[in-house]
C-alpha cells in the first residue's frame, strides 16, 4: 500500500491559500487569479492523470508520439455545491501513433490507472476524443 499523500494548505488572507505538499507547492485561489480556484484543480488533475497515463502507455509501446496536448472542460451544477456533472477530454496527440493504441491508452487508464478518476464519483459523464496530427 502506498503511503498517505499529505498537504498543508495556509490561508494567505481573501479566499487564497498556500497548498503545500512534501515535494511542490501550488496557489489555491477562489477568484482564479492567484492560481487556479479547487474546480479548476481538480479538473486539471483529472486531465493531468489520464494525459500522464495515456503519454506512459503510447511511449511503452513504441510508439513515435513527438507531442500530446490534452484540453478539458467540465460541466458544474447551478446550486451548491456546485458539483460536476460532466467531463470532456480532448487529446492531440502528434506523431504517427496508430488510433488503435490511442484508444487503448485511452481506455487502460480510464478503466484501471486514473486514481483521480477512479477518485470522483461515478455518476459523472465523462466523454474522452482524440485526434492524430502526422
Amino acid at each position: 500500500m502506498k503511503p498517505p499523500l499529505s498537504a498543508t494548505l495556509v490561508w494567505q488572507g481573501d479566499l487564497r491559500f498556500s497548498a503545500k505538499t512534501p515535494r511542490s507547492e501550488i496557489t489555491l485561489d477562489s477568484d482564479s487569479t492567484a492560481g487556479p480556484s479547487p474546480p479548476e484543480a481538480l479538473a486539471m488533475a483529472l486531465a493531468g492523470c489520464m494525459a500522464i497515463d495515456v503519454a506512459d502507455i503510447v511511449m511503452k509501446g513504441r510508439h513515435p508520439m513527438t507531442a500530446l496536448e490534452a484540453a478539458i472542460a467540465g460541466a458544474r451544477a447551478d446550486d451548491p455545491p456546485r458539483r460536476f456533472l460532466s467531463f470532456a477530454l480532448h487529446f492531440t496527440i502528434t506523431g504517427a501513433v496508430p488510433a488503435a493504441a490511442v484508444e487503448r491508452a485511452i481506455q487502460l487508464s480510464r478503466d484501471n490507472y486514473c486514481s483521480v478518476w477512479h477518485s470522483l464519483r461515478q455518476d459523472i459523464t465523462f466523454e474522452t476524443t482524440f485526434e492524430i496530427r502526422a
